[in-house]
């Protein structure tokens, strides 16, 4: 029925062009229309949804316009929580993650004095690897040799374990590397023979996007949100068996820590899904892009490798992809578009079918690539940078354990919510219990009820958050996913705002 109507609006259109090309010229001039239209573009694109950047934060942008239009509004700023963009709500960059990419654009300044010894050291080094000494220079596909290295070092250390340079490739953001590997799972078949992917719920919807684009089947696994966002085996085994007569399980998705709920797995529940894995035959893909997040005292970061080769074999033979960016941690440098992968115990045939797959974008961002190599080789005791790098690292990570015991104890004192203490990453997924009549406001308007608590937010406060729609949810549940990342100051003020409009909801809605 869509479809038809559809046909019948852009025929509609066609003609009227026509008939207007042909009142101007007195001839016909066209007979067909736009070569891609709605109706007939990749239907698989137009199913994507990323929420994160959806109509909500849409609304936001014109709200900050009509604001600097000078149009009166209950408040005088928008405040952004939707993204974790740490550098576009205030946090300021690293200074020897600046001056190595300075130094990494514009070599002249290697001439400078007042640059320190060590940040040239690792800018030389870098820039020697690149063709014509330059990161205006394409370079490996899979990225500059001397950093890979460097990043397998870095791993090596965090792991106790070999890592080779030959397993890593540097992309894009941590976004790019899963969707080259995400891409090698998939089938090329479609009905109830397309790949599965298992996904936690709630996810990032990054992994819903690219699951959509490529044609797979999302396998949803429910976090258990009454246990911490923790993950229950139990839950898992129940996901991959209702979805085995829609499609063949292929892999995967462990996030942790957690976008959006913001646990820490402890170590038994990440040797519980290894094995489950391992029995389902399936790739592991963990997303740990957070290793540096973690604020709860009794919360530890554990790397599905080291995990994985501490528990022998069979389980060190597995296969198993890792993802890793320059975005988050205390860095937060989103816009140099900096990730890695480690892809371990592949088949060598299908890993050189991945380099194949990467050359033909011939590769990531070699800015992105340097700063990578300061996440993972950043300036060590003794050196000029170490007492001035660590002090910026601890303050920017203290402020962010800060917050998350701010946002927690805030979004608990309030009637109606309940959020899980934040233990990690970036973010808190709170849910809210809505009145019947809210609910009913909002099926009358054409929305998801957590979408029209979370527009109500923004238009009332100037608060931008993201649906827990957004990103999937236990039927009958609704929450919201906020940034832990405004400054102190911004983030209290940010929590007043929120306190006075879920009073006001509460009253105008109970």
């Amino acid at each position: 029925m869509f479809r038809t109507a559809e046909r019948r609006l852009e025929n509609a259109a066609r003609r009227a062009a026509c008939l207007a090309l042909r009142g101007k010229t007195g001839e016909k001039m066209c007979t067909r229309g736009k070569v891609l239209t709605v109706a007939n573009m990749n239907p698989f694109v137009k199913t994507m949804e990323y929420a994160v950047r959806g109509p909500i934060v849409i609304r936001a942008g014109e709200i900050e316009q009509e604001l600097a239009k000078g149009v009166k509004k209950s408040f005088t700023d928008v405040i952004r929580a939707n993204i974790g963009d740490c550098h576009a709500v205030g946090q300021r960059p690293l200074t020897f993650i600046r001056q190595v990419s300075a130094l990494c654009t514009y070599p002249e300044l290697l001439n400078d004095p007042k640059m320190p010894s060590d940040a040239k050291d690792r800018a030389s080094r870098i820039l020697k690897a690149c063709g014509g000494e330059s990161i205006g220079a394409y370079s490996d596909s899979a990225g500059v040799r001397v950093i890979r290295e460097d990043v397998a070092k870095y791993i090596a250390a965090r792991d106790g374990h070999p890592c080779s340079p030959d397993d890593i490739f540097l992309s894009t953001g941590a976004s790019d590397g899963i969707k080259n590997v995400m891409k090698l799972t998939m089938t090329g078949e479609t009905g109830n023979k397309r790949a599965g992917v298992m996904i936690p719920i709630p996810q990032y919807p990054l992994y819903t996007a690219t699951i959509a684009e490529y044609n797979a089947h999302p396998i949803g696994y429910f976090l258990d949100e009454d246990n911490g966002w923790a993950l229950s085996i139990d839950e898992l085994k129940r996901s991959i068996s209702e979805a085995r007569t829609q499609c063949q399980p292929r892999a995967i998705v462990i996030i942790n820590p957690g976008n959006p709920t913001g646990q820490v797995l402890t170590r038994k529940n990440i040797e519980d899904i290894i094995k489950f894995a391992k029995e389902e035959n399936l790739l592991l893909m963990a997303d740990e892009v957070y290793q540096h997040n973690v604020y709860a005292a009794e919360s530890e970061f554990h790397s599905f490798k080291k995990v994985l080769m501490e528990m022998g074999s069979p389980y060190s033979d597995m296969e198993m992809a890792s993802f890793m960016s320059t975005s988050k941690g205390y860095m937060g440098e989103c816009g140099f578009r900096g990730g890695y992968s480690e892809v371990i115990n592949f088949d060598p045939e299908v890993k050189a079918m991945l380099v194949k797959s990467i050359s033909a974008k011939l590769c990531s961002s070699v800015s992105g690539q340097a700063v990578m190599d300061v996440v993972v080789n950043p300036p060590q005791p003794g050196e000029p940078s170490y007492e001035l790098f660590n002090k910026e690292k601890t303050e920017v990570l203290s402020q962010l354990a800060e917050k998350a015991k701010m946002v927690t104890e805030t979004f608990n004192s309030m009637e109606g919510i309940r959020c899980n203490k934040v233990q990690g990453a970036m973010y808190a997924f709170p849910r809210i219990t809505l009145p019947q009549k809210a609910i009913e406001a909002a099926k009358a308007k054409g929305q998801a009820p957590d979408a029209f608590y979370c527009f109500s937010l923004l238009e009332d406060t100037g608060i931008c958050v993201v649906p827990g729609s957004g990103f999937g949810q236990l039927p009958g549940t609704f929450h919201f996913r906020t940034t832990i990342l405004p400054p102190v100051a911004k983030l209290g003020e940010m929590m007043e705002r929120f306190r006075q409009f879920h009073n006001n909801f509460l009253s105008k809605y109970s």
